[in-house]
């Protein structure tokens, strides 16, 4: 090789490796940074599409848990209520059957009449206190059945049925104008509070079952969204305990570089010595 000061082959190589060295070195940092083998569209175009589309996907379970979130609040609290109006049937009941004792005076069935009739009022407080976030399911002011996203993709619904527990309506037939002040009055009462009864224990268990299932869906959903949080990582994530070392190599083969760029920029010295006068 030629020796010469306007072009130094070995220096161009040396700085060429160097900066090479230099690259892999800000990719190997990049990794160790975001934690991701693949950050960037740049990094692997395939790749990347694939995690950006699970990316999606676990956005949009967020919103699906979101919805289950609000519909177990929702059924939790139609749950608590309809248990109270069971119980409070159950007293009622109680009331209207001390009602048909004919031995009673008009004092005491008075008294039975006013724990009856508020009761009632009771039951009304009830129904009318069972919402959470502008829903309630049992007391008629629904216009229909609630639905709640089930999928990502918003295709698949899981369901509330309403169960209207209000006075007068198919499920009870109590109304506000009901009296125990006769016995004849309690018996009429008391065959509509047995039906009443057993048609509000069978709205409440549905509300049950389908709170059951909502949960368990929640569940699912909960579970799918980390097995793509893990899948996406599979993809992505860097081996942090292999860039580790690779760093330390590059790092090493950096300071050989720039002593390598440094001795081939002093060969050009070696022609000044042929020039020296003998």
């Amino acid at each position: 090789m030629a020796l010469s000061v306007n072009t130094n082959q070995p220096a161009l190589i040396a700085l060429q490796n160097l900066n090479r060295t230099n690259d892999d070195m800000q990719a190997v940092q990049t990794r160790i940074n975001t934690g991701e083998a693949i950050s960037t569209a740049k990094d692997n175009a395939a790749v990347w599409s694939i995690a950006q589309a699970q990316r999606a996907d676990m956005s949009a379970l967020g919103a699906v848990k979101m919805s289950l979130d609000r519909a177990t609040s929702i059924a939790d609290v139609a749950l608590a209520a309809g248990e109270s109006v069971s119980d409070l049937l159950k007293l009622m009941r109680e009331k209207v059957v001390a009602a048909k004792d004919t031995s009673l005076t008009t004092t005491s069935r008075q008294a039975l009449n006013a724990d009856f009739q508020g009761l009632i009022k009771n039951l009304n407080q009830v129904l009318r206190s069972a919402t959470f976030d502008g829903a309630n399911l049992l007391d008629g002011s629904q216009a229909a059945d609630m639905s709640f996203l089930a999928d990502a993709d918003a295709g698949q619904a899981i369901t509330l049925t309403l169960q209207n527990l209000s006075l007068g309506g198919t499920i009870n037939t109590l109304t506000a104008t009901d009296d125990i002040l006769d016995p004849v009055n309690a018996a009429g009462v008391l065959t509509r509070l047995d039906a009443t009864l057993s048609a509000v224990n069978q709205a409440v268990g549905n509300i049950g079952t389908q709170a059951k299932q909502i949960d368990a869906h929640n569940t699912f959903v909960a579970k799918l969204n980390d097995v793509l949080e893990t899948g996406v990582g599979n993809l992505v994530d860097a081996d942090l305990a292999k860039e580790s070392a690779r760093l330390q190599a590059l790092q090493v083969k950096q300071q050989l570089g720039a002593q390598a760029l440094s001795i081939a920029n002093g060969a050009p010295q070696i022609i000044l010595s042929l020039f020296k006068g003998g």
